[in-house]
């Protein structure tokens, strides 16, 4: 089991909103709007996305990375590594 098994529906639910916003973009370009406004909608999905990044990454560290801590050994060394790669990508994107 996941640390996010039990909002798996609730991410999908804002994947699927964000889904719709990239289409808006789509149809944005599409259109011809103005560049501004457009830029405006892809900092908004773009901060949607980081919000599920980071929900994703607490539910990974209060249940994958504790258990692990809790058991000890290479286990807990290993998600640790794991936790700090992801976080890393987090903070360059």
């Amino acid at each position: 089991m996941h640390g996010y098994t039990d909002t798996k529906d609730e991410y999908t639910a804002r994947l699927r909103r964000i889904e719709g916003q990239v289409r808006g973009l789509q149809r944005m370009i599409a259109e011809d709007k103005y560049c501004i406004d457009i830029l405006t909608q892809v900092s908004a999905a773009t901060r949607a996305l980081q919000s599920v990044a980071l929900g994703l990454l607490e539910d990974h560290l209060a249940h994958c990375v504790a258990h692990a801590a809790a058991e000890g050994g290479p286990v807990a060394d290993e998600k640790l590594r794991e936790a700090s790669a992801a976080i890393a990508r987090l903070v360059r994107s």
